[in-house]
């Protein structure tokens, strides 16, 4: 390898050339990049893109709208020299596509400016920020505001159930993006939300998360502190005050600050909570009064809250109390959150995306209250950065209350993470049998396949919580219990 340095890439480059017509986009199979390609597609401009190991359903998805991908970085990929680089947080310096784009001289930027650049700066920027609830709580925003006919764009982490995409241009005044803590680019290691040119925004928590990236929770504050300092005088912050750590950031917001949360001293709160299986029903109090009630799809309390924010943007923004009930009623959720994969032999399979001690806690809360008297089984991968690290490992043992059994999956070890500060599966589920909970942890998928179609009974319900495809355990397991029941005899 050669000792010479890298090239830099030159600052004055990071810049939108006059006029661009060929960009492309380097790790472009993450769901942002992703997302931001679709967008450009859609605009007219030509778009190429690269990144490793590129595989459904991303790889299919560039492909359906003529996005042409090249697997693998290289110096090549750069050949026909493009007007504009963007570049993915995957992305390192010393990646070779990174080294030839210093060497070529070529305009560059991260995606979240050039999603500011060409699609926030003409509209006013709803931007969802928070430690929880992203992507359920933009969603809800952008859905709702459709069916008002405001014609919102938006670029959420999820697939939103009513456009089946997690973009859309929109011809109407509002964006709604959702305001990623994670830092922008190896160039830029501010967070992705800095960017975004919030005019509203919420902020549904603050706890500590991105191992890989913050030192500690101080980091985690300082960060959302910053998104907090760029609010203009003029804008609105609807902010969760359940957390104490809100209302201590808050306190200091150059703008007007809307408060939500469970206490009626807030600005608006909840009553009357119901939690069933085909959704939630809460009646809302604003500034101590009580309205009327509202449904949502969405179970659990978490929800309601993700609720309240979105209930209180939407009236910032004009909508009546009436179009708003009706809305809310009609969302169909997000891919991948709460989401009922399907019914097999009279056992529901759910999919979910928490990883963070807290949405475990949340998510398993909701679905024990919204399936009562059902036998919930947690089926929890630990992948991020942060859950493979032992700085959750007690707080794991402490929120699996709402199963009544518990299978982890051993995850990979963290390259260059010191072996005694790995998570262990074995240990939690050690740590939870010492508390009474029934648990077990398996080496990988298969194992946890042959488990559950063993033991699983009629009327169980079965949540995954993972952030990744999990080796597609949910189709699996749903084609498994379908062949389990047939040969049984239960169903023709």
């Amino acid at each position: 390898m050669s000792d010479r340095p890298l090239p830099v890439l030159d600052p004055a480059l990071n810049m939108f050339p006059e006029n661009p017509r060929h960009i492309h986009l380097m790790g472009i199979c993450g769901t942002g990049m992703g997302a931001v390609a679709g967008l450009l597609k859609q605009s007219g401009y030509v778009i190429t893109g690269s990144d490793s190991g590129v595989y459904p359903p991303m790889s299919e998805y560039l492909a359906e709208n003529g996005i042409d991908v090249m697997d693998g970085y290289g110096a090549g990929n750069l050949s026909k020299k493009p007007d504009l680089v963007v570049v993915g947080n995957v992305i390192r310096r010393e990646n070779p596509e990174a080294v030839e784009l210093a060497r070529l001289n070529i305009p560059y930027v991260s995606f979240p400016q050039l999603l500011s650049h060409f699609y926030l700066t003409p509209k006013t920027s709803l931007v969802v920020a928070g430690t929880h609830g992203k992507t359920t709580t933009s969603s809800l925003l952008a859905t709702m505001l459709a069916g008002a006919e405001l014609d919102p764009g938006f670029m959420i982490g999820g697939i939103v159930q009513a456009f089946n995409a997690n973009f859309r241009i929109g011809g109407g005044e509002y964006f709604v993006v959702e305001g990623d803590e994670y830092d922008t680019a190896f160039f830029d290691k501010g967070p992705k939300f800095l960017h975004y040119q919030p005019k509203v925004a919420i902020l549904t928590s603050v706890e500590f998360d991105h191992a890989d990236i913050y030192a500690d929770f101080a980091a985690v504050k300082a960060s959302f502190a910053r998104l907090i300092d760029i609010m203009p005088a003029d804008g609105v912050l609807v902010a969760c005050y359940d957390y104490e750590v809100v209302q201590e950031l808050c306190a200091k917001a150059p703008c007007r600050v809307v408060s939500y949360g469970s206490s009626a001293d807030f600005d608006y709160s909840f009553t009357r909570l119901d939690i069933r299986p085909d959704g939630t029903r809460f009646q809302l109090s604003v500034g101590g009064g009580t309205l009327q009630e509202y449904t949502s799809v969405l179970p659990g309390k978490h929800n309601v809250l993700n609720c309240l924010a979105v209930i209180a943007v939407l009236e910032i923004v004009g909508l009546d109390t009436a179009v708003i009930q009706s809305q809310l009623q009609k969302f169909q959720g997000v891919r991948r959150r709460q989401e009922v994969r399907g019914v097999e032999d009279e056992v529901v399979v759910i999919d979910d995306f928490a990883h963070h001690p807290t949405a475990v806690a949340e998510t398993l809360d909701a679905l024990a209250g919204a399936y009562a008297g059902q036998r919930l089984v947690a089926v929890f991968e630990p992948r991020t950065n942060s859950s493979r690290r032992n700085i959750f490992q007690e707080a794991y043992s402490k929120v699996f209350g709402g199963a009544q059994e518990v299978l982890i999956k051993e995850p990979a070890p963290l390259v260059g993470v010191q072996p005694e500060d790995h998570f262990s599966a074995a240990q939690l589920a050690l740590d939870l049998h010492n508390c009474g909970k029934k648990a077990q942890s398996f080496p990988d998928v298969e194992s946890i396949l042959t488990y559950l179609l063993e033991t699983l009974e009629k009327g169980n319900v079965v949540a995954v919580l993972s952030n990744g495809g999990f080796g597609d355990i949910h189709g699996r397991l749903l084609t498994g219990l379908r062949r389990r029941a047939e040969l049984s005899g239960s169903i023709s």
